[in-house]
Order: C-alpha cells, then structure tokens, then sequence
C-alpha cells in the first residue's frame, strides 16, 4: 500500500482511482501492443513491469500520478489518466492512454478533463503541457479539443515529441472551451448518442 493517499475523482461516468496490482493485466497487454507505439512501446514484459512500478512510484516522489480510470458502474479499467514528470522532464505535463478496445467513446476526454480541473483546482497547477509524438494524430486531437495548443518554442523531451500547452487556470475558467468540453461530454455520456465516423479518443 503506498504511504501517499492518492486522491480518488469521480465524474458522470467514471471513478479514477490510484494504479493497484489488479489493474497491472490491462496496463501489460496495452503497453506490450501496437497502441503503445508512440508511448516507447510495445514493450516486452520486464520493461512493461518496471513502468508501471513506476507509475506507483511517481506518486510517492512527486506527490502526483497517473490515475487508472474504472467505469462507475462496472469498475472495469478503461486506461489511465494524469500528471507525469519523470527526471529531466522540462515541465510537468498532462498524459494519459485508453485501452485499445474502449477508444472512441469519450473516455480520456472526460477523464482527462477531469484530471486537469483537479490538477489546477486542488493542486495549484499554473498551467501545464503535453508531450505528443508528431505522428500520434488520435492524442494531438484529444490535445486540441481540451484547448491545448502547440508550443514551438518549449522544449521538448527528446527532439521527437512536439509541445501543446493547456491553457491556464484562468483562462478555462467560465470560458467557450470550458463549457464545451462539457458539452461533449454530456453528449458522450447520453445512451442515445451514437457518433459516427473515426474515434476521436
């Protein structure tokens, strides 16, 4: 059990919860497949281990994670959500990954949301950035439909990843793009909403 309480978010319809050995089978299968490609996956088993060891570990050296998104209703895993800032990271940025079968469903949308309104809200975040590989067109997506944009001048982590920066606190709050992420949402989470066409998450 670690020593650092990490925090439980609950939304409409998920519940994110800290990573627990039980969720470790979903995180290996989707870390050791071709959706972690642009994650430096797939990864074999020992790599796949040591990452989500230090998944755990991050919480209790930072005081912040990743969180393992569970569906309320079900509590099945969906994927992962949250803040990430290994060493000789330049800045601390907002991450997260679904389960190859549960994208397109506006998962890491609203868990993600959510992990930036907690992010800046409780934790005092001033603002905050996303690492993307160029070629990852699913998450730089999802990366401008929470209003980040790319940031040509920040430096990236390796040379290979591109820069979007969230807005900040201030500039969400009570905004267009606030009300609007919620909007979809609520779209997502409505039974009769079918969306068509190519997953967006």
């Amino acid at each position: 059990m670690p020593a650092t309480k990490i925090p439980v978010i609950e939304t409409r319809r998920l519940v994110l919860r800290g990573p627990e050995a039980e969720d470790y089978p979903d995180f290996k299968a989707t870390f050791s497949s071709y959706r972690s490609r642009f994650m430096g996956g797939p990864l074999n088993a020992y790599e796949a281990w040591m990452l989500y060891a230090a998944e755990i570990g991050h919480w209790e050296i930072r005081g912040y994670g990743m969180w393992m998104i569970h569906d309320r209703e079900t509590d099945e895993t969906y994927g992962m959500a949250g803040g990430w800032k290994p060493a000789k990271w330049p800045e601390a940025e907002i991450a997260w990954i679904i389960w190859p079968d549960k994208a397109g469903q506006g998962y890491a949308l609203e868990a993600t949301n959510a992990v930036r309104n907690y992010l800046y809200g409780t934790m005092g975040w001033e603002g905050a950035v996303s690492y993307l590989d160029p070629k990852n067109l699913d998450s730089i997506r999802l990366a401008e439909r929470l209003g980040a944009k790319k940031d040509k001048e920040a430096p990236t982590v390796d040379g290979h990843d591109v820069v979007y920066r969230h807005p900040s606190p201030a500039a969400l709050k009570d905004s267009q793009l606030a009300h609007g992420i919620d909007m979809e949402i609520s779209h997502y989470a409505d039974p009769l909403f079918k969306p068509k066409g190519y997953a967006l998450d």
